[in-house]
This record gives structure tokens, C-alpha cells and sequence, in this order.
């Protein structure tokens, strides 16, 4: 059957009883969504989870959604086209805005090179619920840590429109956190991210988490 893509006049917004504020209440902290992007490399899936283990530590509910295990179901009907990327960020963040309904603290890890597309996920939710987090790394260190070999197979043509090498990645302007993920450790980067989560409030003070041992 084919569609027109047209939002059907027959649906109705249902609002539930059990609403996202006394979710947020019975889980003990506030749930947003963690915008992590990155060039190809730059340890955007790496953070996201090991931030994740860290928060489950503590009886945080989260989920991580990853680029990968995403275009496995969700998107696996999407290619790597500027319109299919488009799309691919709009599904995320559709599947975001649900998630932290739900009082989930929801980790994304995709490359989401363009700002509009970004910026379009941030427009759907309230402004404070959207943290875009810059994981920053140089060109060099992602070819460096590229077991998969996709940089040398880009430059070599084999792989068309790939971020970085023939397709552009567009810096975030204001990212709420940027991460030097290319220069310090793991653990170091997983650090920034909750003192900076719990700056703001979003956590409760978490158990062996020294606060006063900041990243600059």
C-alpha cells in the first residue's frame, strides 16, 4: 500500500496517567537525551556506553541508542545518502523524545554530521532536555583507531559519501559539552560527562563520584 506521508486527521494524542514527571520522581533523576556526535572514530559508541555502565552502577535507568544496531531494524531500509541520513536522524530522535517520556535517561551515538538535522531533534523537545555533547577528535586519531578500515577504503573510493573524507561533518556551534575524546582517557571522559550532569541537576549525587575532580 503506498502512503503520502501525511499525518492521518484520525489520530489523537492519548495522554497517560502515569506521566513522565512521576517517572522521573520514582527513578530518582531526570531524564534527557545525551546527543553524542563525532567523526567516524572519534568514540562517540565507546562513551556512550561505558557512561551507561557507569550511570547503571547506580540504579540510573538509561538505554543507549547506537548507529549501528539502529540501521539493523529500525533503519535498516535507509542507505547513506544526505536524504537517508536526514531521515535516519529524524526516526532517532522521534525514538529519543519517547524514550525520555518513558524517565529514561537515553544515550544516542551517531555521527548526525549535519547542524539542521541536529538542531531538528533539538526543536522537538524542551529546551533543557537536549545535550549535545561534541566528542572531538582529529581527523588523524579517527584513521588511526579504524579497525574496521572504513577511512582507507573511503579514500581509496571504495565507500561513497563518507563523513570526513567525501562527505562534510559540521561541527556543532554550541555544544553543550565538548569532550576531548581524541586526548584523554575513557574514564576521564565519562567523568566530564556526569559532573556536568550533575551540575546541572540532573542527577543525584552519586556514590564514589568525587565532584571535586573536575575536568577543565
Amino acid at each position: 500500500m503506498k502512503t503520502t506521508g501525511q499525518k492521518s486527521s484520525n489520530t489523537v494524542w492519548h495522554h497517560a496517567t502515569v506521566t513522565r514527571q512521576r517517572r522521573e520522581q520514582k527513578n530518582g533523576h531526570k531524564s534527557v537525551i545525551l546527543w553524542f556526535t563525532g567523526l567516524s572514530g572519534a568514540g562517540k559508541s565507546t562513551l556512550a556506553h561505558a557512561l551507561e555502565e557507569r550511570l547503571h552502577q547506580q540504579n540510573c535507568k538509561t538505554f543507549v541508542l547506537d548507529g549501528d544496531n539502529v540501521r539493523h531494524g529500525l533503519c535498516s531500509d535507509l542507505g547513506f545518502s544526505d536524504d537517508d541520513r536526514q531521515e535516519n536522524i529524524r526516526r532517532i530522535g522521534e525514538m529519543a523524545k519517547l524514550f525520555i517520556e518513558s524517565g529514561v535517561i537515553t544515550l544516542t551515538a551517531f555521527i548526525s554530521p549535519f547542524r539542521a538535522d541536529r538542531q531538528k531533534v533539538r526543536n522537538l523537545v524542551p529546551e533543557d532536555d537536549f545535550i549535545e555533547i561534541y566528542c572531538k577528535a582529529s581527523l588523524e586519531v579517527c584513521e588511526e583507531r579504524d579497525v574496521k578500515g572504513l577511512y582507507q577504503r573511503a579514500r581509496a573510493g571504495e565507500i561513497k559519501a563518507f563523513t570526513g573524507i567525501s562527505s562534510p561533518y559540521e561541527e556543532p556551534d554550541n555544544a553543550e559539552l565538548v569532550v576531548n575524546t581524541g586526548g584523554l582517557t575513557l574514564d576521564e571522559c565519562v567523568d566530564q560527562v556526569i559532573d556536568f550532569l550533575l551540575q546541572r541537576g540532573d542527577l543525584p549525587k552519586l556514590r564514589g563520584h568525587d565532584r571535586a575532580q573536575k575536568i577543565a
